[in-house]
């Protein structure tokens, strides 16, 4: 049962990694982006017109979610991989307080 979650996360992991690689690739004629806007805890800002022209990968996660923890050292690693290609990693905890998320990452550090 792990080793089929392992392969069922590396392979969703390797599609979005694919549709990213894709994005790099692609011409400038597909449709805008909706508009967001979304804040780091260090307090750096992110909206449309930030990330103009670089691949943004959105990771959904929370801090109680084991697939989340199992992935999060694959996406640091893409994100290494390819920030030199234009390739943005916006980490989103989902419903959770800035404190539970801190306390995590000071645990959990992030690369």
């Amino acid at each position: 049962m792990v080793v089929r979650r392992q392969i069922l996360g590396l392979a969703l992991l390797s599609a979005v990694a694919f549709t990213a690689l894709c994005a790099l690739a692609a011409s400038d004629d597909g449709e805008p982006a909706p508009r967001f806007h979304a804040k780091t805890l260090t307090g750096e800002n992110f909206n449309n017109e930030s990330v103009k022209g670089k691949v943004v990968l959105l990771q959904f996660w929370t801090t109680w979610c084991p697939y989340c923890r199992g992935e999060q050292s694959l996406v640091d690693d893409m994100q290494h991989e390819f920030a030199d290609k234009g390739l943005i990693v916006l980490a989103i905890d989902v419903g959770e307080s800035k404190k539970t998320v801190r306390k995590y990452l000071a645990e959990h550090p992030r690369a």
